[in-house]
């Protein structure tokens, strides 16, 4: 069993940074990939970023040059930097990662940008 643990969502102005971390813990040999979506009030989860126990990065055009997803493998632990913040970008942001033919998800962290 896998539990992800999300941390790092606020509220934060126009134009702003955060940096969201996500711990995996458990039974854990090595955690595949790793990755986060993002899920705004009355839409669909939607894919932000992806990468790979090799660093294989993968980004939503939308957020391309502005966030950049990173991990350490050692401490099962993945980050997304936040930078250039938008208000389209609020949202409740949720962690997956991918372990034995299984994607496990964390809680999810809220993130508000106020214009």
């Amino acid at each position: 069993q896998v539990q992800l643990v999300e941390s790092g969502g606020g509220l934060v102005r126009d134009g702003g940074s955060l940096r969201l971390s996500c711990v995996a813990s458990g039974t854990i040999v090595s955690i595949n990939v790793m990755g986060w979506y993002c899920q705004a009030p009355g839409k669909q989860r939607e894919l932000v970023a992806t990468i790979t126990s090799g660093g294989i990065t993968n980004y939503a055009d939308s957020v391309k040059d502005r966030f950049t997803i990173s991990r350490d493998n050692a401490n099962n632990t993945v980050y997304l930097q936040m930078n250039s913040l938008k208000p389209e970008d609020t949202a409740v942001y949720y962690c997956y990662g991918n372990y034995q033919y299984r994607r496990y998800w964390g809680q999810g962290t809220q993130v508000t940008v106020s214009s």
